[in-house]
């Protein structure tokens, strides 16, 4: 709206006069932003069976976001409801890292370490979002990204050469699996202050961030620095220690606690 007299963007008294001549309501932009996270769906349930590992047996269920139409899986143990808080994790897509096992990064220990702590405690839920690979730029660019890496840049340098954005998921969408499935408290597994924050901001109440401890080897000591020193993720290891050898068997790792 524009104020008739000065031909400038309305200020809030003069849409309390408007309001009051015309008997209109005058709400925030705060609430309609609630009343969207209340009242809009973007998710639409698909199916669901049991799905055996490793770990143990889970219920998947699936989603498609709307209106990207991407899906999207949850894998769920144990009873969700009471008040206590769910351990949840929110997992972006990383092909490289979860299927093909790349030391690039620390995203497949990390989906892996998060399951077998849910198994551990037979209650929790990690939600797997897709479309979320190189922190949302894709797969190609990923490549690109690390390309320039080899090259000397950091991820996050890499990412501005090429022109992308630094980190442009969003988060909404795992939100709503998580309400979808009755969670409103939520214990969640991650080393990102930042996530949690970003998650609170949406309505979930997080009562512990609880961190996740990565397996350093030369592969992945520079993104692992990089994402404590530019991300403000919390990495509880010795960043002056990598190993040569892979990632430990995890197989071994999966019979206990994965957390720090």
């Amino acid at each position: 709206m524009v104020s008739p007299d000065k031909r400038t963007m309305a200020r809030r008294r003069d849409l309390q006069r408007l309001a009051q001549e015309f008997g209109l309501p005058i709400v925030s932009i705060a609430q309609l932003i609630e009343y969207r996270r209340s009242a809009e769906k973007h998710i639409t349930p698909t199916h669901s069976a049991l799905l055996p590992t490793r770990h143990g047996t889970f219920e998947c269920r699936a989603w498609t976001s709307q209106p990207d139409g991407v899906e999207h899986v949850a894998m769920i143990m144990g009873k969700l409801d009471g008040d206590e808080p769910v351990l949840v994790r929110l997992h972006s897509e990383c092909l490289t890292g979860d299927v093909m096992g790349s030391q690039r990064c620390d995203c497949g220990q990390q989906l892996d370490d998060a399951l077998a702590q849910v198994a551990h405690r037979k209650r929790g839920v990690v939600v797997y979002l897709r479309g979320h690979e190189g922190r949302g730029i894709g797969i190609g660019h990923k490549l690109a990204a690390y390309a320039l890496q080899d090259l000397g840049r950091d991820t996050v340098d890499a990412n501005i050469e090429l022109g992308l954005p630094v980190d442009c998921r969003d988060y909404r969408v795992g939100v709503d699996i998580l309400r979808e499935l009755g969670i409103r408290r939520v214990q969640l597994m991650t080393n990102s202050p930042a996530k949690c924050s970003a998650l609170a901001g949406f309505g979930l109440e997080i009562t512990e961030c609880v961190p996740l401890k990565p397996n350093v080897t030369v592969h992945n000591l520079k993104y692992l620095i990089t994402k404590r020193d530019r991300f403000g993720h919390r990495i509880d290891v010795d960043l002056g220690v990598a190993s040569e050898a892979p990632v430990e068997d995890r197989d071994a790792r999966a019979t206990g606690p994965a957390i720090c």
